[in-house]
C-alpha cells in the first residue's frame, strides 16, 4: 500500500461514512447536502485510487461523477424544492470544505502527473468537481437571485 491508497482510503472511510450516515438520518435538508458531498468526496478518491494504482481509466470515472453527481443534486433541489423552501440546507462551510479538498488533490495529482494530456483531464475533473459541487449547494440553499422556482 502506498500513500496514495492509503489517502483515498482515509477520504472514503472518514467522508463518505460521515456523508452516508447524514442521507441515512435526519430532516430532509441534511440528507440532501450529505448526498450531495457524497459524490464530491468519491471524486478525489478515485482520483488518488487512479494514482495510487497507476489506471488512468479511474480518472474517466471521476470525471464521469464530477460531471453526474452535482446533476443529480439538482435534481433533488428541483423535485424537492417546496419542502426543501421552508427550512432551506445552509452547509456553506462543508461545501467549501470539501471544495478546498478536491482543488488539493487534484492540485497535488498534477504536480505529480506533470505536464501532459492527463494534466489537462485533471484540470478538467479538479474545474468540474468544485463549480458543480458550489453550484449544486447554492441551487440546494434557494437557488439563485432572479430566477424563480417552477
Amino acid at each position: 500500500m502506498n500513500g496514495w491508497i492509503l489517502a483515498a482510503t482515509l477520504a472514503l472511510g472518514a467522508g463518505l461514512g460521515a456523508a452516508l450516515w447524514g442521507v441515512a438520518t435526519g430532516p430532509l435538508r441534511r440528507r440532501v447536502v450529505a448526498q450531495n458531498l457524497s459524490t464530491a468526496l468519491a471524486c478525489p478518491a478515485l482520483l488518488l485510487l487512479s494514482q495510487g494504482y497507476t489506471r488512468p481509466s479511474y480518472v474517466d470515472l471521476a470525471l464521469v461523477l464530477a460531471l453526474l453527481g452535482p446533476v443529480g443534486t439538482l435534481v433533488f433541489a428541483r423535485l424537492l424544492a417546496d419542502e426543501l423552501a421552508d427550512d432551506p440546507p445552509r452547509a456553506w462551510g462543508v461545501t467549501w470544505a470539501v471544495a478546498g479538498f478536491g482543488a488539493a488533490v487534484v492540485g497535488v495529482l498534477c504536480v505529480a502527473t506533470g505536464p501532459s494530456r492527463a494534466l489537462v483531464k485533471l484540470l478538467v475533473v479538479g474545474a468540474l468537481l468544485i463549480g458543480g459541487n458550489v453550484v449544486a449547494s447554492r441551487a440546494l440553499s434557494g437557488g439563485f437571485r432572479g430566477v424563480r422556482r417552477g
